[in-house]
């Protein structure tokens, strides 16, 4: 029996990493998403059968003929520019794109009383942890132009709540990782920093090595420890986070992670099971800033969304995540959403 469609969801960045499989997710529920992306990052293979708008969050216009012309029921957030590098270096790029756009996506929005904001945020926004695993009351003091710009939106959307009719949910990821289970969407970043995928990388022999910063952090291999949450999980999150919203839910903020971490020297070594290929170190000095271990506090999002991760096991991460780039490296399309 199909499913009947839904709500109309605008999803915003959603030929991304994380949107385009929320997109999937939506459409699983029968939702009907609406994909905005101006395709700087995004890759339009994995958007097959859903509608698209290319275009730019600045572009005022767009957005009133999108929410004038639409039913749309929320809005979900998923443009952002990401690496913590680029923003030391170009700070004013994520401030135009992380914070000046966003401010007029949620200006149109409230012109057109679209109710519901779903915004994707960062652990980066806490910054140097005080205590571990970290709850959402734990102190906010970003340490690079990402987390601030991520921590910008988080007050813009407070202030917006207060003086319209908005309710959103911000969701504060931890490390984001793996790939669909069907391989139909997963990271492709096109100058790749995160651990996984670059270990990948070594495997599929598309890079030498792999490195490693610091081996001397108070854990017990020595190496940094990080708190791993699958893809489909944080958009289980997101869809959770949806209906609670619809259903007349107020504004919240939350924790994802699973609570676990694994060091680098740990990955490595399921990373080699799984995909049987020896994985070559490059011993790296410590980066500034990189806490010994950063681990999420995610009870509350248990306990108020009733979320259960259930694909964040490390070997289920990378083996999806494994599986997306052997199909990618063999060319093989991908599967319709």
């Amino acid at each position: 029996m199909p499913i009947e469609l839904k709500k109309t969801i605008l999803v915003v960045g959603g030929a991304g990493y994380i949107g385009s499989q929320m997109v999937l997710k939506l459409k699983e529920q029968g939702y009907q998403p609406l994909v905005l992306d101006n395709f700087s990052t995004g890759h339009r293979q994995v958007l097959n059968e859903v509608e698209v708008i290319e275009g730019e969050l600045a572009d005022r216009p767009l957005l009133d003929h999108i929410f004038s012309s639409r039913p749309i029921s929320a809005v979900m957030h998923f443009a952002s520019c990401i690496e913590v590098a680029e923003s030391v270096r170009n700070p004013a790029k994520y401030y135009q794109n992380n914070v000046a756009n966003t401010l007029c996506l949620l200006r149109a929005l409230c012109q057109w009383e679209i109710k519901h904001f779903i915004f994707s945020s960062s652990a980066a926004v806490y910054g140097q942890p005080q205590y571990t695993p970290i709850d959402e009351a734990h102190p906010l003091a970003p340490i690079n132009p990402y987390g601030r710009s991520k921590w910008m939106v988080e007050q813009m959307l407070e202030d917006f709540a207060h003086a319209e009719d908005l309710t959103y949910v911000s969701l504060r990821y931890f490390n984001a990782a793996g790939a669909d289970a069907r391989g139909r969407t997963g990271e492709m970043h096109p100058n790749e920093t995160h651990l996984i995928p670059l270990i990948l990388q070594v495997a599929s022999k598309q890079r030498q090595a792999v490195s490693v910063y610091g081996r001397d952090y108070p854990t017990l291999d020595g190496t940094c420890i990080r708190d791993y949450i699958h893809v489909d999980d944080l958009c289980s999150a997101h869809l959770l986070a949806l209906e609670a919203l619809l259903a007349g839910g107020g504004s919240k903020i939350y924790n994802l992670g699973t609570g676990s971490g694994y060091s680098v020297k740990e990955v490595i070594e399921v990373a080699q099971e799984v995909t049987g290929q020896y994985i070559k170190i490059e011993e790296a000095p410590r980066r500034p800033g990189d806490p010994a271990i950063l681990l999420a506090d995610p009870s509350l999002a248990r306990k108020e969304l009733g979320w259960q991760p259930q694909s964040s096991d490390l070997a289920k991460i990378i083996e999806d995540a494994w599986r997306f780039t052997i199909y990618q490296l063999g060319k093989t399309r991908v599967l319709p959403i």
